[in-house]
């Protein structure tokens, strides 16, 4: 077997929507990223067409996998809109969203293909978005590209990315000793957990198509993360230094 590399990446905003299947009005969202969902921000930011479906193929053959750095909060929004032309209501939607997440997503395969989305990451032609155009990530997303490596052992030795203020609060109560990882299993291995549909096959607009794959969920030690002012965002920081006796 030829050596891989791993391109890993930070998935984190306010809110996050991961759908795998969607019924009528009700758009659900996943625990985790999927990855079509994933698939198809690197897709964005390298600039391939929904119609592209042979560039498309090189990057759905990556092997996926995701770690859950901070699971956040499942939330419900109602969402109404209005025809464009003819000012009809259209139907009420129910829309559902992760809030305050972090994961740790990586795609395993060719190094030259993985070293082109690396770069696509840092000058993407499209923006990238966590599941939906109204979701956009809270920083940077490229994490780092490790050459000759697996899946496996880079999503256990990556530092934990979880926010400063989730990890000073578990600090106070309860520090999780494990973190959970859902994956696409090896070619060495021949028990999966489960099964999504999730496998893209299009992203044309006229016809998405999406076949299963196998997941293995298994958890890995908690990394060390990094220093918590790495991750502090104090939105007073950019306002100028007042003297105390006028802040009154």
């Amino acid at each position: 077997m030829s050596p891989t590399s791993v391109l890993t990446l930070r998935l984190a905003g306010p809110l996050q929507s991961w759908g795998a299947s969607s019924r009528f009005t009700r758009r659900t969202t996943e625990s985790a990223p999927t990855k079509s969902g994933v698939l198809g921000l690197l897709a964005a930011t390298a600039g391939i067409e929904r119609d592209d479906d042979t560039r498309l193929a090189r990057v759905a053959a990556l092997r996926y996998g995701v770690r859950i750095d901070q699971p956040g909060t499942r939330i419900r929004d109602f969402h109404t809109a209005h025809h464009g032309i003819t000012g009809k209501s259209m139907p009420l939607s129910e829309r559902f969203y992760l809030a305050d997440a972090v994961f740790v997503a990586a795609v395993e395969g060719e190094h030259t293909l993985l070293t082109e989305l690396y770069a696509a990451l840092q000058a993407p032609v499209y923006p990238p978005f966590l599941g939906r155009r109204s979701c956009p990530p809270a920083g940077p997303v490229e994490l780092g590209l490790h050459d000759n490596a697996r899946l496996e052992d880079v999503l256990g030795r990556t530092p934990w990315q979880a926010s400063g203020w989730y990890r000073r609060h578990h600090h106070r109560h309860h520090l999780p000793d494990r973190l959970t990882v859902l994956r696409e299993k090896a070619a060495d291995e021949r028990e999966a957990t489960d099964v999504l549909r999730d496998q893209p096959l299009s992203f044309s607009t006229a016809h998405r198509r999406h076949a299963l794959r196998t997941v293995v969920t298994t958890h890995v030690p908690l990394p060390p993360g990094p220093p918590d002012t790495t991750l502090r965002h104090d939105p007073f920081e950019a306002l100028p230094d007042v003297p105390e006796d006028e802040s009154a």
